[in-house]
């Protein structure tokens, strides 16, 4: 069971080249941080050699945790890379092609080599059987079980190792789908079988094919990892809760996860944006980007009132960056945010127009950037940090790692001399690249919400964040940029400040003036108590558990919905017609910039949230030492046209509070190196915040 006075919790994220732990000691108001090299080949040897690293520095041993909150990238990258288990579908009969026809509709209607993104189940693996549910319910064909069971038997002798079942109008009936899959279940021993109705239980039957496909495409890897990890933690003297990041910013228990693994694509990108909204909260910005920059990717992240931005559907997997419909669509609520190939392992090349491309392709933690020394020779965003002057080489992760100043020169060397120009110009051309690619990444999707980026402040987060966002928040006219305390764990931080969380939704199409309330409130009961039972072990709700419920509308003909906010008396929507068709208007309007008028608003699904407790603890001091803030002064190229300048080298943990510094300036800490340019000023809060002012 979860302790509500729980006094020791520990935050692990795992990124792409860097996994970084976070422990907070409640009782004694301490906070301990590590950072170690992912393990690409099997993450859960690099969490353990962290998670060893930190007890050891606390002086605590494995069974004084009570609580450990884990965030990963492993379902990402295995849909990306297209890592996951051989997967079979079995659909309604004529229905087997729906995740390769997808909307027929082009992303770029003017590219004619556009790339659609391959299906993640091949033809020969998908089958069909003869079932049929009406729109309204209604089953018209029954199921034909043994039907299902040949086919299913075929696709395990084909090799399938998880089976997915997407049945038309599953969602309204899910009878045939869980008769089909008892009957799978029959023959199929462990092969583990996903369900559309209780992965994706939505309307659009493509999404919700894709999204049940991702599922069983990843839960045999997920349940595997999550085994090992667990029982490597157990065998380690952890007696504790394991609690997993998923996707929409709350936490939820392994059992939970085990079965919809599709819940945790955006696990690690969550923390980031818990993180950055924590600190606008405590900040009181009211309009905040969080920046989240690590070693493989950027995460950005708007931050509304404390709050950061949610969907209820996203696309994994693009083809083409930036652009809707050249993903794999999944249904799942998540933060809203938009993620690159942004990061200090970053490969520079030449195009084929010969000019610096930076990206997507990442050198990881291994072999990692040239100055890793450990065989990477192509140079990178952190090579070029490194040879302008930006990051101390005897610094690196507080001196634990040592980084090869000539190996990063003869990388970047290598591309300068492809180009006729300098070392240093070349190290400022991925500099300037990787940031306006990041800025440009912010600048569409700021755009795309109807805001202005002068009206934000910058929020850095992840060990490479500080060392870019003075120069990205000029390209955006921001004016304001704050580094957090312990900014290069911050996203492992964001996970200690999450909630347990469970979302649920149900499909019934009614007109506002026709809502059967009764049927509905009988649907918000159904998801309370789907909910209640699906957060697993570890986790009680109780009297300080929130309600949300929300209704997606839209125009009666319309397709596409948005997302209102219903007042709700516990878990139960509010009956008032009116209130909706306003809550709708304005949100239609919000998003559209118009509203149709005296045309009816419907409902397509109703939705519910139930979130626990915030968590406590998280008021611990910053760290402090009294050594000298100056480190003295290193020259650092900001360009061919400015040059070398010199700037001042400072020590974070013992900079003075309250007081103001001037660029150009460098601030080291263990985890992370904040470059300040020549025009800006900054100082340290009471918080341990750096708060810089840039001029735009």
């Amino acid at each position: 069971m979860m302790d509500k006075n729980a006094q020791i919790r520990l935050g692990v994220d795992i990124g792409g080249t860097f996994t970084d732990l976070v422990l907070v000691d409640e009782a004694r108001g301490a906070v301990h941080i590590a950072k170690v090299l992912t393990t690409p080949d099997d993450p859960a040897e690099g969490t353990l050699a962290g998670f060893r690293k930190i007890l050891e520095s606390a002086g605590l041993e494995a069974s004084d945790l009570a609580s450990i909150v884990h965030a990963t990238t492993l379902i990402t990258n295995a849909l990306i890379e297209r890592k996951g288990a051989r997967t079979g579908l079995i659909t309604t009969e004529g229905f087997s092609d729906v995740i390769e026809i997808g909307r027929e509709k082009r992303f770029d209607l003017y590219d004619l080599h556009q790339e659609m993104p391959e299906p993640l189940i091949a033809k020969a693996f998908r089958a069909e059987v003869p079932e049929r549910v009406h729109v309204d319910g209604e089953v018209v064909l029954p199921l034909d079980a043994e039907a299902v069971k040949r086919e299913a038997e075929r696709l395990l002798k084909m090799g399938a190792e998880s089976i997915a079942v997407s049945f038309l109008h599953a969602p309204v009936n899910p009878a045939n789908e869980r008769a089909a899959q008892a009957a799978i279940e029959e023959i199929a021993g462990d092969t583990p079988v996903s369900i559309s109705s209780a992965v994706a239980p939505e309307t659009g039957e493509y999404e919700r094919t894709s999204t049940t496909a991702a599922n069983a495409y990843v839960r045999p890897i997920a349940d595997a990892y999550l085994t090992r990890l667990l029982a490597n933690l157990r065998d380690s003297g952890f007696a504790g809760d394991l609690f997993i990041m998923l996707s929409n910013s709350g936490f939820a228990a392994v059992e939970s996860v085990r079965e919809h693994p599709v819940r945790i694509i955006e696990s690690g990108p969550a923390g980031g944006a818990l993180a950055a909204a924590q600190i606008a909260r405590s900040l009181g910005e009211a309009h905040a980007l969080g920046f989240d920059m690590g070693g493989t990717t950027a995460k950005i992240c708007l931050i509304e009132d404390g709050e950061p931005a949610t969907e209820n559907r996203f696309e994994v997997a693009r083809t083409s960056r930036f652009q809707k419909g050249s993903g794999l669509p999944i249904l799942s609520p998540t933060v809203d945010l938009v993620e690159i190939g942004a990061g200090g392992g970053s490969i520079a090349q030449i195009s084929d127009l010969g000019l610096i491309r930076v990206g997507p392709q990442s050198a990881g933690a291994a072999p990692g950037p040239a100055c890793y020394a450990q065989g990477g020779a192509q140079p990178t965003v952190t090579d070029a940090n490194l040879l302008l002057g930006y990051l101390n080489p005897d610094f690196f992760l507080g001196g634990a790692m040592w980084l090869e100043a000539e190996k990063a020169r003869e990388a970047v060397s290598s591309l300068a001399g492809e180009l006729d120009m300098s070392a240093h110009d070349a190290a400022w051309g991925i500099y300037e690249i990787i940031t306006e690619q990041m800025a440009s990444a912010a600048r569409v999707h700021i755009a795309e919400k109807g805001g202005d980026p002068r009206n934000y402040a910058l929020i850095a987060t992840g060990g490479a964040a500080p060392l870019h966002a003075c120069h990205m928040a000029r390209k955006l006219y921001i004016r304001r940029v704050v580094c957090p305390p312990d900014v290069g764990v911050a996203s492992a931080a964001g996970l200690l400040a999450a909630r347990p969380r469970a979302d649920a939704v149900r499909v019934l199409v009614s007109d506002v003036d026709a809502v059967d309330w009764t049927r509905v409130e009988a649907l918000y009961r159904e998801m309370a108590a789907q909910m209640t039972e699906s957060l697993g072990e570890g986790i009680e709700v109780d009297s300080r558990w929130e309600f949300l419920c929300a209704a997606d509308m839209r125009y009666r003909g319309q397709t596409d919905t948005v997302s209102v906010p219903l007042p709700g008396a516990g878990e139960m929507p509010v009956r008032d017609r009116a209130n909706m068709q306003e809550s709708f208007e304005r949100a239609y309007e919000r998003r559209y910039l118009r509203k149709i008028e005296n045309v009816a608003a419907e409902v397509a699904a109703w939705r519910l949230t139930m979130l626990g407790p915030a968590p406590g603890g998280m008021d611990a001091a910053p760290l402090t030492d009294d050594s000298d803030f100056e480190k003295g002064a290193r020259k650092i190229y900001f360009g061919p046209e400015a040059g070398f300048e010199e700037a001042r080298v400072y020590h974070r943990y013992s900079l003075p509070a309250g007081r103001e510094f001037s660029g150009p300036a460098i601030v080291e800490e263990r985890e992370s190196t904040i470059v300040v340019p020549e025009d800006a000023r900054f100082r340290k809060d009471a918080g341990g915040h750096i708060i810089i002012e840039v001029n735009g």
